[in-house]
């Protein structure tokens, strides 16, 4: 029987409890009459003076917030034809919003993650995940207005305002009356009631985006179309698994916003600009998946070419990576976070572990080893609830650290641990060999053209034809119209 998705989720934030890291990004120029697209390579300490219509404030908090984002969810991506498309459609929905003095600075995120984000003082976040998935102008409107919605609703203000509220109920109950967060009903009753502020919240984006899209000419129709196609994307990533009732969500199920996106759009007329062709044209070889330079998952290795390192994890251990960190969960709850820190040369490995970064550790469990002819060091930290096997690696004057988290300890649990360690070596020819690269490429469909024919061109990826259905809003059986072009995956 597997754990739901929240039992991995808290996995994982157990693992990051523990530690502590550097985020970097980069932030970009002014572009144009209120709009800026974010450049790799451009500080995010560069500051332009606050744009006219922006509360200073507001852009304090959204330049500050943004180094986190950007480092969280793999860097800028660059894709100069991409970024005119975004900057031109966000100067039409401005226009549309009534919001022509307020400058927004948009950015694509280097993450295979299908989402987006907002920010105070204008700042928006859009993946290139996002970007591939979308099929028209008309979708990546959507998404570009609902997220212009926050903004201009002032939600990551409100959003702030609670959690500092939440933190501070907290203290109260934790401190002063001496209760217990996870148990006491008070505190979650609270939590619930912000919950559903935030989900009300989405609602309101999503009304704003669909009105404020429909008002700048394209389909209103395609919020909901989007939804569809960002469900059917998250079941083929879990592979259909529950994902739990997680009340704390900051978004509302997909159904019933894809029941209130439709009804919203039935005010407009169905007839806005889809411009398809377009679209696709700035998107055309756009990464999709990991991207090489922040290290790459092939199947249970982990390959990172820059820094010559792998590593394998046990099935069913799911590798996930990012700029920061590489995440792997497994069904019964259990993860790993891989990362790097930044630790003199000529300290020890064993002394690292024991000076105090970990929660929890059993100092007499430490010891060295080696394999790979690397230098190691691991140990055992148990906390209230969570048991950990971490160790530390050091390659090439770098030092690598491992933390397995697992909700009890146990011999298969060390095991794995060992096992994942034993593999960590540098890189060889043989597996540099391994990495792929895949771009969106466009095809163009022929007479008796169907979904089946064009997942049939995607035959070496991974679960093709799933991912061709997907990526086109298709399903088994759809004609395929001829002259129209299509995305499919294309090893770089």
């Amino acid at each position: 029987m597997s754990v739901s998705a929240n039992m991995r989720r808290v996995a994982a934030a157990a693992i990051a409890l523990l530690l502590s890291g550097m985020l970097t990004g980069c932030m970009g120029l002014w572009d144009g009459p209120g709009i800026s697209v974010t450049r790799t390579g451009q500080g995010a300490s560069q500051g332009q003076s606050v744009p006219a219509g922006t509360d200073p404030s507001d852009e304090v908090v959204g330049r500050r917030e943004s180094v986190s984002i950007i480092g969280s969810y793999g860097g800028v991506y660059s894709d100069r034809q991409a970024e005119i498309y975004l900057a031109h459609m966000v100067g039409r929905l401005l226009t549309a919003a009534d919001q022509p003095d307020m400058r927004y600075t948009v950015t694509i995120l280097d993450s295979p993650e299908v989402n987006a984000f907002a920010l105070p003082g204008g700042f928006i976040f859009v993946t290139r995940g996002i970007l591939a998935l979308a099929n028209d102008a008309s979708e990546l409107a959507a998404i570009l207005a609902h997220e212009i919605g926050h903004v201009v609703l002032r939600h990551a203000q409100a959003r702030a305002e609670r959690a500092h509220t939440s933190e501070i109920v907290d203290k109260v109950i934790t401190s002063v009356l001496g209760g217990n967060i996870e148990t006491d009903q008070t505190a979650q009753r609270a939590k619930m009631s912000l919950a559903s502020f935030s989900q009300a919240q989405e609602l309101a984006a999503d009304k704003f985006g669909i009105s404020t899209a429909a008002q700048a000419g394209y389909d209103p129709t395609a919020a909901a179309r989007f939804l569809g196609a960002m469900g059917r994307f998250q079941d083929f990533e879990t592979g259909g698994a529950p994902q739990g009732d997680d009340f704390l969500s900051s978004h509302p199920s997909t159904p019933e916003r894809i029941q209130q996106a439709s009804l919203e759009a039935s005010q407009y007329p169905s007839t806005g600009e889809t411009d398809r062709a377009g679209y696709l044209s700035a998107i055309q070889g756009i990464t999709f998946g990991d991207s090489p330079s922040q290290g790459i998952a092939v199947g249970q290795r982990f390959i990172h070419p820059g820094l010559k390192l792998t590593f394998t994890v046990p099935k069913p251990y799911k590798l996930q990576v990012s700029q920061t960190a590489v995440v792997a969960i497994a069904d019964d709850g259990a993860a790993l976070r891989f990362d790097s820190a930044d630790v003199p040369t000529d300290m020890g490995l064993e002394d690292y572990l024991k000076s105090g970064w970990i929660a929890g550790l059993q100092p007499d469990t430490v010891k060295a080893l080696s394999y790979n002819g690397i230098d190691m060091a691991t140990g055992f930290a148990q906390t209230d609830k969570w048991a950990f096997r971490v160790s530390v690696a050091r390659l090439d004057d770098h030092l690598y650290r491992f933390i397995f988290a697992a909700k009890t300890d146990s011999k298969a649990f060390e095991n794995v641990a060992d096992r994942t360690l034993q593999s960590f070596r540098a890189t060889r020819p043989s597996d540099l060999r391994m990495i792929r690269t895949l771009v969106v490429k466009l095809v163009t469909a022929k007479v008796g053209d169907t979904a089946e024919t064009l997942a049939a061109q995607m035959p070496n990826i991974p679960n093709g034809t799933q991912l061709a259905y997907i990526l086109n809003n298709l399903f088994s059986g759809d004609p395929l119209q001829p002259g129209l072009q299509y995305k499919i995956l294309a090893v770089q």
